[in-house]
């Protein structure tokens, strides 16, 4: 849609970016056994939640939590698109050693 030819108000664009935002929820957790108390292990957990912070800055990141008893998280983004979800995953520093299930989030409103 940004690629054509079309010029769009502010209004119509505004409308377009309202229709395409979307939630998702992503849990995650450490594939196979990793043992946390490993040097290397605690420095990619420091440096997913800097990540975490960068994300909320950019509005990128609703919530995050930790999920108790589980070495993994529950984490809320806040997109425009599936592909900008993949990017942002593909950047946490514990992409490759976790696993994920993703799940779209759509509100519930009375009407």
């Amino acid at each position: 849609m940004f690629g054509s030819q079309r010029v769009l108000n502010y209004a119509t664009l505004w409308t377009w970016l309202e229709v395409v935002i979307v939630k998702f929820l992503v849990l995650w957790r450490f594939q196979g056994e990793i043992r946390v108390g490993l040097p290397e292990v605690a420095k990619l957990i420091s440096n997913l939640q800097d990540y975490a912070r960068e994300l909320e800055g950019q509005r990128k990141l609703e919530r995050y939590y930790h999920v108790v008893g589980r070495h993994g998280g529950a984490w809320i983004f806040d997109v425009s698109s599936n592909e900008e979800l993949e990017i942002l995953l593909a950047k946490m520093p514990v992409y490759n050693f976790a696993k994920y299930k993703i799940y779209p989030l759509s509100e519930m409103k009375a009407n």
